[in-house]
């Protein structure tokens, strides 16, 4: 998390209602997010400045395997634009042993509402990882995926900030694991296009393919 005091504390109960360990990793935040996760029941883990997302996910996956009785790992944004259903049913898939990891994809199902500019970058991303990795991928940065130990100790980010997705993609790969994509809804609320998200990240992605990442 990242400056989200508005809506954290109210994601954190939210999951707490079905998994019962949350880590929020904490990426620099000044508006106070750190007391208000804590408050709401998770464990924060913080980094003194902002590094960005693919070193808040390295953190976590650290963090998380620390604990001997892990058996899976859900990645979820603290803005509200995931949905804890979705978790729950990508969790089932890897602790039926049905894969290693599960990937979510907003283009598998009509929930997500996407303009139609994110679309096309996000399309133009997801062939580009088909092409650099041999998966076929429907959607490549997607933020909600849930994994087992074997694959969270063979996960290591070098990429802190959008690129981290691309070359968790390409790792993943590497790792010849059985994989799945499962149908998630993501949710763009006020608040999020508010903080210019959809079309910052939208940015973002553009520039890591034109850079070749």
């Amino acid at each position: 998390m990242y400056n989200e005091a508005t809506v954290v504390g109210s994601v954190v109960s939210g999951l707490l209602q079905d998994f019962p360990y949350v880590v929020c990793v904490d990426d620099g935040s000044t508006d106070g997010s750190q007391r208000i996760a804590r408050e709401a029941g998770a464990v924060v883990v913080q980094h003194p400045v902002n590094l960005g997302q693919g070193a808040g996910l390295q953190t976590g996956i650290e963090y998380a395997l620390q604990d001997p009785e892990l058996d899976c790992i859900v990645t979820f944004d603290a803005d509200g634009q995931h949905q804890v259903e979705d978790a729950l049913g990508m969790a089932k898939r890897v602790r039926s042993g049905e894969a290693d990891i599960v990937l979510g994809s907003r283009f598998l199902d009509d929930r997500t509402k996407v303009a139609p500019l994110k679309r096309l970058v996000l399309k133009t991303a997801a062939i580009q990882s088909r092409l650099s990795t041999g998966m076929p991928l429907t959607d490549a940065h997607n933020g909600l995926r849930a994994f087992n130990r074997n694959v969270a100790e063979r996960i290591h980010l070098k990429q802190n900030r959008m690129a981290h997705a691309s070359e968790l993609v390409g790792q993943v790969a590497r790792m010849k694991v059985a994989w799945v994509e499962h149908p998630v809804d993501i949710v763009y609320t006020d608040y999020s296009r508010s903080k210019g998200q959809s079309l910052l990240n939208a940015v973002n992605i553009l520039v890591d393919l034109f850079l070749g990442r």
